[in-house]
């Protein structure tokens, strides 16, 4: 089984002119109906940091989850933001982004890699006392665009970190699209037998005609969870090319066909959310 996360907010969020908050609600709706195992869907960080998400509190009030598998995963930087996202009924994850990068922890977080442990800390007693589940991306986590220090170990050095801290769910988070074919190799090949108590996912972001190596070579040496978004929308702005965006869901699912695998995925419902999001993406 192929597990597949789609990521409506990673592709929102950029979006210079504001999405309409009825229109968000149908959009994700239509996911729900998809049947992802996860849908991140929501953000409870400054709206001056991120205007595009200001109304995620009221989306995510407005979907209905009923008779639904799927799980809404939302963002969030800090303590407060972490009180606010526990608050909403609908919310089942907490996500928080822990930079293997002190210079994007800095200015994604405005915390320093020891202080987002701190708030890893914190957040994961809010969030257990809530009954909601967190979980790390190691953004930055194949590289970095600042000349900063940065290796497989390091990566690693910080996974065991997390693992010790009592995180069982952690996605490997190529933000910028940087990640070489050995490294994902390495990474996968040794966390997933040495931790497998821990749900890795792959959080990859690529140009969309070279998303498959990446994928493969996950897939190979034992990853099964892959977060995408439909079309490949949306990116980390650091990429420094537009041509960097979202692993593209729909290749994701072909991938699992190619390999016989099984999905969760209801294939008349995401043809009509494709279609959703052609309108909303514009």
């Amino acid at each position: 089984m192929i597990h597949i996360t789609e990521c409506p907010r990673d592709a929102m969020q950029g979006r210079k002119s504001f999405i309409p908050t009825e229109d968000k609600v149908k959009y994700i709706q239509s996911l729900i109906e998809v049947n992802f195992d996860i849908l991140d869907c929501g953000s409870f960080v400054s709206p001056k940091a991120i205007p595009q998400m200001a109304d995620s509190k009221e989306v995510l009030n407005q979907l209905d989850k009923s008779g639904s598998d799927t799980k809404l995963s939302v963002i969030v930087a800090n303590l407060g933001g972490a009180q606010r996202a526990i608050e909403v009924e609908n919310v089942d994850i907490l996500g928080f982004p822990f930079s293997i990068s002190e210079e994007f922890q800095l200015s994604n977080t405005n915390a320093t890699r020891e202080e987002g442990l701190e708030r890893i800390s914190e957040i994961k007693e809010v969030s257990d006392a809530a009954g909601k589940e967190l979980l790390i991306y190691t953004s930055m986590g194949f590289g970095n665009p600042y000349g900063e220090e940065w290796s497989t170990d390091l990566l690693k050095h910080y996974v065991r970190i997390i693992h010790n801290m009592g995180i069982r769910h952690i996605k490997l988070s190529d933000t910028i699209g940087a990640a070489k074919p050995e490294d994902i190799k390495t990474v996968f090949s040794e966390l997933i037998p040495k931790y497998p108590d821990v749900k890795f996912a792959a959080h990859f972001h690529t140009v969309y005609d070279e998303w498959f190596e990446k994928v493969n070579i996950a897939y190979e040496n034992g990853c099964r969870d892959f977060d995408g978004a439909i079309q490949g929308y949306g990116g980390c702005p650091l990429s420094k090319t537009d041509l960097v965006g979202n692993m593209p869901t729909e290749k994701l699912i072909s991938f699992v066909e190619s390999k016989k695998e099984k999905s969760q995925i209801n294939p008349l419902a995401f043809e009509s959310a494709f279609n959703n999001a052609l309108t909303i993406f514009l």
